[in-house]
C-alpha cells in the first residue's frame, strides 16, 4: 500500500469514477491508474469498486469504508506538511479563500488589504464560485476558508461562524414612482418587473419566502449572479432590482436610489466555514479575525474541535 494508491482512490471518487480524468489529474496513464487500483484490491483481498466490464460504477461496501479512511489519511498527511511550514516558514505560504462574487466584491476588500500589509510574503488566492462549489472546495482541500451566505451551515465535514448580517434593498432609477416618500410595501414592489439574484445566491431564498408569506407572486423578469449586473439592467429601465444593500454605493451608483426594505425581507447572515480536521496556518486564523474581530484563533479552534475534544 502506498500514497499514490490512496490518492487514486480519492481522485476516482472526485472524478465520478472516470479513470481518464483521474489519470489526467494525477499526471499518469489510465492503465497505471487501473493497475494501482487492482494492486490495492489484491493486497487487501477485497473488491473496492462495483464494475461493469472495465468501467467503474461505484463503491462496494468495503470501498465505502475505505474511502473514509483514505480521506482522513490524506488530510492528516497534508496537515503534517502545514504544521512543519507553520514553524519553519511562519510568515510565508499560501492561503486560498473560496467565496462568491458578492463577498469578494463588497465584504472582503478591507480584510484582504489589511492582511496583505501584515503578511506580504503570503500568497492569497481568491477562488470565486457558487455556494455549493465553495462547499466542495472545502471538502476536497482546494480551499482553506469558505465564505458565503448559503450552503455553509454546520455539517459533519464543516463548521461555520457568523461573519456579518445584512438585508436586501430595492434599487430603482432616480425619480422612480416607488421613490415617492410613501411607505414601501411588498405589494407595491410586486407591481413592478423585478431583477434579482439567481436561485440559491445571495439570500435569494429569503426574498422568495417574503413574497410567499404575503401571498404575492412577483414578476421576476431577469436573474443574475451578482449585483453589478442587476444594477446595470435596472439603470436601463428593465425593472427594479432587489440586491444586497451593501452592493449599493451612492458615489458610484449615481443613477440609482436604494430604498430601505429592512422591514420587508428577513435578515441574512454570511458565514465563514472551515473543514473540520484541517490544520490551518497562523496567518489563516489572522485572516478570519480580520473578517470578524470576535473570531480569534482560540474561538475558532474551540469551534472546530471534534465533540470529544471539546468535551475533554
Amino acid at each position: 500500500m502506498n500514497f499514490q494508491q490512496l490518492r487514486i482512490i480519492r481522485e476516482t471518487l472526485r472524478r465520478n469514477f472516470n479513470l481518464t480524468e483521474v489519470a489526467n489529474a494525477l499526471y499518469t496513464s489510465q492503465s497505471g491508474v487501473s493497475k494501482h487500483i487492482k494492486d490495492l484490491e489484491d493486497e487487501l483481498g477485497v473488491e473496492l469498486f462495483v464494475r461493469r466490464g472495465k468501467r467503474l460504477l461505484g463503491l462496494t461496501e468495503p470501498g465505502k469504508e475505505l474511502a473514509l479512511i483514505v480521506d482522513r489519511i490524506l488530510l492528516d498527511t497534508a496537515n503534517i506538511k502545514r504544521l512543519a511550514d507553520q514553524f519553519a516558514k511562519s510568515d510565508r505560504g499560501e492561503i486560498t479563500i473560496a467565496t462568491t462574487h458578492t463577498q469578494a466584491r463588497y465584504a472582503l476588500p478591507g480584510p484582504i488589504s489589511t492582511f496583505r500589509k501584515e503578511f506580504p510574503n503570503v500568497h492569497l488566492v481568491l477562488q470565486q464560485g457558487t455556494p455549493k462549489e465553495i462547499a466542495a472546495m472545502l471538502n476536497d482541500g482546494t480551499a482553506d476558508i469558505g465564505i458565503a451566505t448559503e450552503a455553509l451551515e454546520d455539517t459533519p465535514e464543516h463548521v461555520s461562524f457568523p461573519f456579518y448580517s445584512w438585508h436586501h434593498g430595492v434599487i430603482v432609477p432616480k425619480g422612480h414612482p416607488l421613490d415617492d416618500g410613501s411607505p414601501l410595501t411588498l405589494e407595491r414592489v410586486a407591481e413592478w418587473p423585478i431583477i434579482t439574484y439567481h436561485e440559491g445566491f445571495t439570500g435569494r431564498p429569503h426574498i422568495d419566502e417574503a413574497f410567499a408569506a404575503a401571498n404575492l407572486t412577483p414578476d421576476i423578469v431577469m436573474v443574475a449572479l451578482d449585483a453589478d449586473v442587476i444594477k446595470t439592467y435596472v439603470e436601463i429601465g428593465l425593472g427594479i432590482g432587489i440586491v444586497a444593500s451593501m452592493a449599493y454605493d451612492p458615489n458610484r451608483d449615481t443613477g440609482l436610489t436604494l430604498l430601505d426594505t429592512t422591514r420587508l425581507f428577513p435578515k441574512s447572515t454570511s458565514r465563514i466555514a472551515l473543514r473540520r480536521g484541517r490544520f490551518l496556518r497562523g496567518f489563516a486564523y489572522r485572516f478570519i479575525e480580520l473578517c470578524s474581530s470576535s473570531l480569534t484563533e482560540k474561538v475558532v479552534k474551540a469551534g472546530t474541535a471534534a465533540p470529544t475534544e471539546a468535551n475533554a
